[in-house]
């Protein structure tokens, strides 16, 4: 049996209260992907995991900083710690910071992704290597919720070399695109520092997507599958 198949057929039983949280974000109105950036929320999110391994390795923390009207909204913000089991090796905590007694202490892990899931609503996401992201938290939202997490995603790791194609041999990471426009990052590896970082490179995408016609995060979807096309071409 394949290990989603092995989950879905392991629903968590939610509490109540839960439960009724959960329904509730279901039934949420989606998004219109095709409203303009100044009439859009977006919400950039980051993850920290036990490792790089997406076959072995699980969410410990997740930061998000929304967009709005273009513009970050430091209040709008969300962070959380997953408690784990078992805390990582020391290699890993050396990467995220993350200690061994925040990795126990850290909230229940369905209180969290729920506490997530009502910070997002149905707002679309925004991401640096969306893959990795993306997989650790539908993976934690399956196990832990018993939802399959199917939303709308950008890569700005795709985006960003579409709107700037001679940059995009020099610059293929976070720290590089960061660099290039000149974005510090107060705590690399903090999930929400890193989410914040990228929301600032979300900002010059607007600015550099509007003056190409793109105004909406369904055309940011576009340029993301285009460029897409062309890094498998190559």
């Amino acid at each position: 049996m394949r290990p989603l198949t092995r989950l879905l057929r392991r629903a968590p039983t939610l509490e109540p209260a839960l439960a009724r949280r959960l329904d509730a974000w279901r039934q949420l109105p989606a998004n219109d992907l095709n409203a303009r950036f100044a009439d859009t929320r977006y919400v950039v999110v980051d993850v920290e995991s036990t490792g790089l391994d997406l076959n072995r390795d699980h969410l410990i923390a997740l930061g998000a900083v929304a967009v709005e009207g273009a513009h970050i909204v430091l209040a709008d913000s969300f962070e959380a710690v997953l408690r784990q089991e078992q805390a990582s090796d020391k290699d890993n905590i050396l990467v995220h910071g993350i200690g061994g007694e925040a990795q126990r202490d850290g909230d229940p892990p369905a209180q969290a992704l729920q506490g997530f899931l009502d910070y997002l609503g149905k707002s679309p996401l925004v991401a640096f290597h969306v893959t990795f992201d993306e997989t650790l938290i539908r993976r934690a939202l399956l196990r832990h919720l018993g939802l399959d997490f199917r939303h709308p995603w950008v890569d700005l790791a795709y985006v960003l070399p579409g709107l700037l194609p001679e940059h995009a041999r020099r610059h293929r990471s976070l720290d590089q695109w960061s660099g290039h426009f000149a974005i510090t990052n107060f705590a690399r590896h903090s999930a929400l520092a890193d989410a914040l970082a990228t929301a600032q490179l979300l900002q010059c995408v607007l600015k550099l997507a509007s003056t190409r016609n793109a105004h909406s995060y369904r055309q940011l979807q576009a340029l993301e599958q285009a460029r897409r096309w062309v890094s498998w071409a190559n």
